[in-house]
Parts: structure tokens; sequence; C-alpha cells
């Protein structure tokens, strides 16, 4: 069982390796080293403070018990200077701590969110359960928490084990033999105060994993559970307006109370093992105080050692005992490493799993060719593996106006999704234009919380066209009362109606200039003579674009010069009535 327990333990710390590795081999893998080396120089400047600390209280208190005023005073004032230098050497290394922890934070945050958005990964991992709950959290807090508690805890291991061989040998010289008899054979034990302190924190720290060791599983339920409290709060928000329409509030309240409970009773557990760990620990701290005092005590009672010396005594023990008690005082923060690491690789493997697919030969090809768009025998299929169309195939020539139309169910939407080359499921070939410019319009379109101008703009960067061209497009699709606001942010998903929103969209496309326009139900939030208005709006100012619609409202077969009708087992065109 040990060996197992070991051979995981090892694995483990080799994923969190490759997990932290690559920064200190980055571009900023200099800057990140100076950094750390500094760092490591004043917790080892802060360690010899303390070594000269534990020889300044001897001295102090062999000249208190002497009643030595004049080494009293000059003892106050080297006090002085070595507490203003352990004051700044602390001050800096936090402060520089910080520094490298934000440093490393926004590298692995772009690393993490570039793979994240790469190949569509962030898509891919909605259509599949694959254990990796609330990416945004993974991302914003798990990172946080990453880089702030493994620098917290090797930099307080590392001062743990410089203290360790610091005073060791302090204490081991200091305590001296301890020696008794048993069954009259004269017994010595040569600095006896270092191996109690061993025992002692030995001792401790068996005690404290067994206390402990259910907190690490309960912390990792805590972050899942705030994380899935915090996304219902957020989705709430952005769908109000449909909530508010269904009076869903007594469904959405007993869901939110719900979820919280699971925090309540996973808080509850919390609270039990991490009294009985609080209780553990700070008994043993105290015990610790007053321990090393009483084991020496026997010999300052017998003059054998000073009152300066029996202080430096349990100085020494104390800094020996807390360096071996490191895992004691430490295990509620690696109980939320290790929850977070845990979090963060299983993401990480997610993400990687979803990139290999992406990049993967098989499934829906969607290929760069000639002029047009064909696709030859596609099979496109649901995630749990149902297949909705099968064996399609059709052909789009550049500047033709084409209406897909067909039952629900029959896989429009999909096709529209394989068409832009983030449907995943299935197989076939899709040709595309080359050197094109495609634009793809949703029902619902996505529009970021920014600036009007900005959310128009999307998805080009803000800037890319100007005032007077992005309040021309406004007027022409129905949206004049919106010219006086480009500077205002806002979320406009809910400023605007789901005709608005549309309209928006449509705005887009008169800017972006596509040579490839494809609409998915995009106007149909829109009344019938409204739709048609704007279709004749992309007709006139895309004379030349290639139009592919999915849409219901036989009217709008007027605007196009080809239909395919989806059906189940394929597709068949047919041209539209004028």
């Amino acid at each position: 069982m040990w060996k197992s327990r070991l051979a995981n333990a090892a694995a483990f710390l080799g994923r969190v390796w490759r997990l932290a590795l690559p920064y200190w081999r980055s571009e900023e893998r200099w800057r990140a080293r100076l950094l750390l080396a500094t760092v490591v120089g004043l917790t080892l400047a802060l360690v010899f403070l303390l070594v000269l600390f534990n020889q300044w209280q001897r001295e102090f208190y062999n000249a208190i018990q002497n009643k030595d005023f004049a080494s009293f005073g000059s003892l106050l004032l080297q006090f002085t200077v070595l507490a203003a230098l352990y004051i700044a050497g602390s001050v800096y290394k936090l402060y520089l701590t910080q520094m490298l922890e934000m440093r490393w934070r926004v590298w692995l945050t772009r690393q993490f969110v570039g793979a994240w958005l790469a190949k569509q990964v962030y898509y891919r991992l909605e259509l599949r359960d694959r254990g990796t709950d609330n990416p945004d959290q993974r991302i914003a807090e798990d990172l946080r928490l990453f880089t702030s508690n493994t620098l917290s805890l090797s930099l307080g291991l590392l001062s743990s084990v410089v203290t360790l061989v610091s005073f060791i040998a302090i204490l081991w010289t200091l305590s001296g033999p301890l020696s008794f008899a048993i069954g009259g054979v004269e017994v010595a034990i040569p600095g006896y105060m270092v191996w109690a302190a061993v025992i002692y924190a030995l001792v401790g720290s068996v005690l404290t994993h067994l206390v402990g060791r259910p907190l690490i599983g309960l912390n990792f339920q805590q972050q899942r559970f705030e994380a899935d409290f915090r996304f219902s709060l957020v989705r709430l928000r952005e769908n109000a307006e449909g909530v508010a329409l269904y009076h869903g509030e007594t469904s959405e309240q007993v869901e939110l109370l719900n979820r919280f409970e699971r925090i309540r009773q996973n808080w509850w557990a919390l609270m039990h093992y991490t009294k009985n760990l609080t209780a553990f620990t700070v008994g043993y701290a105290q015990v610790a105080i007053i321990f090393p005092v009483l084991v020496a005590a026997p010999r300052y009672f017998a003059g054998v050692i000073s009152l300066g010396e029996l202080i430096q005594i349990a100085n020494a023990f104390g800094q020996v005992q807390g360096s071996l008690s490191w895992f004691v005082d430490s295990y509620s923060e690696l109980a939320t490493w290790k929850a977070t690491v845990d979090r963060l690789l299983t993401f990480r493997q997610a993400v990687e799993q979803a990139t290999a697919e992406a990049e993967r030969a098989g499934g829906i090809e969607v290929l760069p060719d000639g002029a047009g768009l064909r696709a030859e025998d596609v099979d496109l299929a649901l995630p749990n593996g149902r297949v909705v169309l099968a064996s399609t195939g059709f052909a789009i020539e550049p500047g033709e106006r084409v209406l897909l139309t067909g039952p629900t169910g029959s896989g429009k939407s999909t096709l529209f999704r394989a068409l832009a080359g983030i449907w995943p499921f299935g197989r076939g070939r899709i040709y595309v234009p080359a050197n094109a410019r495609l634009l793809f319009l949703p029902q619902k379109p996505y529009i970021p919380i920014a600036t009007l101008r900005d959310a128009v703009s999307y998805p080009a960067p803000g800037g890319t066209f100007s005032d007077p061209q992005i309040r021309e497009v406004l007027q022409a699709t129905g949206l004049g009362g919106l010219v006086g606001r480009l500077d205002e942010v806002q979320n406009w998903s809910l400023q605007l109606s789901g005709g608005e929103q549309q309209r928006l969209a449509l705005a887009r496309a008169l800017l972006h200039q596509p040579d490839w326009l494809f609409l998915d139900e995009a106007t149909a939030a829109l009344d019938e003579s409204a739709e048609l208005e704007l279709y004749e709006l992309l007709r006139q100012r895309l004379p030349h674009a290639t139009i592919v619609s999915i849409a219901h409202r036989p009217r709008l077969a007027a605007y196009h010069s080809k239909r395919f009708t989806l059906a189940p087992n394929g597709a068949h065109s047919e041209l539209a009535v004028a």
C-alpha cells in the first residue's frame, strides 16, 4: 500500500513539475530566475538573522541574570540593528515574491487562455462532458492559487530546511548529553534535545495527516460548488429578460438555493475537519512553547547552564521543531494547493485531448480549394453518435443565393456549424473557397460587453471602422436610435431586444463586406416585412457576395436563386420560385 501511495505521489509531483517548469524555460526565464534567486537570497539572509537573534538572546538574558547594565545597553542597540535588517528583508522578500507571483500568473494565464481558445477547444469542451466544469474559474481562480501557493509552500520549505540545518548544530551543542541508568547500565544520549525535537515533529506530522486528510477532497469540492453557484448567478443575469417573461423567479430561486445548499453542506464538513485540525495544530504549537523549557530545566536548576543558555536552547529547539513541523503548519495550505493542482491538471489534460482531436485526421475536414463551396459524402452526427444527416453532397458557386430548408431536426444548424469548421462529429469533406472572406451569423448573435462601437465592429478590433461608417450601417439596419451611443459600455445583449441584436449582426455584415455570408435564422426575431427589407438591403449592399440562408419563411425564397431541402438521408436542390 505504501509503495502504491509513494508511486502515486511521485507521479503527481511529476505532473506538477511539467505544469510549473515551462515558465522557467520561457522567454521570461532570465527575469523570473533573477527574481527567484533574489527571493531565495533574502530567505537565506533572514535565516542567518535568526541565528544572530539566537546568539543575541543568550547574551541578553545572561546580562539580565548578571545585572550587567553596560552589556544590556549595547545589546539593545544590537537588537535594533538586527530588527531593522529583519524588517527590511521581510518586506522586500514579500514584495518581490508578489511580483514574481503575478508575472508567473500572467504567463500561465496567457498560455491557458491561448490553448483554450485555439482550434475552438473552448467550444469542443462544451459539447462533451470531460469533467472540466467551470473553465472560467480554473483560469481565473485556480491559476492564482497555484502560483501563490506554490511559491509560498516552496519558499517555506526552503526556509525550514535551511533553518533546520542552521539550528540543529546549535541545539546539538547546547543540549549536551542526557545520561541515565537502566538496570544498572549507564546510558548517554548525545544531543538529546535534537532527538526530542525530531520525535515531537514526527509524531505531530503523522497525526496531522490522519486528522486533516479529508480536507484535500473537500477543498476540491468546495471550489467546484462555489464556481457552479457563481456561474448560475451570471447565467441568470445574462438571461434576465427570458426569466422575467416566464416569471421563472421561483424556479430560479429553488435552483440557486439548491446549488448553494451544496456549498453549505460541504462547508460544514470543511468546518468539522478544520476544527479538528486546528485544535490539534494549535495545541501542538502551544505545547512546543513550554516543552523545550521543561526538558532543559533540570540542567538549569542544577547550575549546568545559565539563564541565557536556557533561553537559547528553547529558541533553538523551537526553530528546529518548527522546521521539522513544516508539514504540520502547512497542511491546510497543502490541502488547498493539492485541490487546485488537481483541477488545473484535469483541465489541461482535457484541453490537450480536445486539441489532439482537432488536429487528428478524420471527422469532417474543411479544406480551402478553388472559388466555390462543395460538400462530398458528409455525414453529420450529434455528440452521442446519432447521425442527423447522411451522405450529403452539394455545390454552391460564387455569387449564388442559396436557401437551406428542412424539417426540425434535419441538421440545418449542424450543417451551418460544419461549414464554419467548428463541428467535430461526423465524416466527409467540405471544400470552402480559398482566400475568401467568410462571415457566419447565428440566430443569437454574440455581442461582447464593450462600447457600442466595438460591439458593432466585432470580431474586428476597435478602430478598424470609422465612426461615420458605423453610424451609417446602424441607420441602414434600423438602429438609428443608437448612433449617439457609440462610446457607451453596456451589456448590449440585455440592452437590446432579440430583433435589435439581429439588426446589429447584419450591420456587422455590411461593415465587413464578406465574400460569403452564412445566415442561420439570422432574421428570425424580426417581423416578416422587416426581414424582407433587410434581405433587400443585403442584396443592394453585397451585390457580389454569396449568401447561404437557413430560414423557414417562404417569402424569403424570392431573394435566393437556389434552394436546398435537407432531409435525414441527404439533400436535394431545386430552383426557387421567383
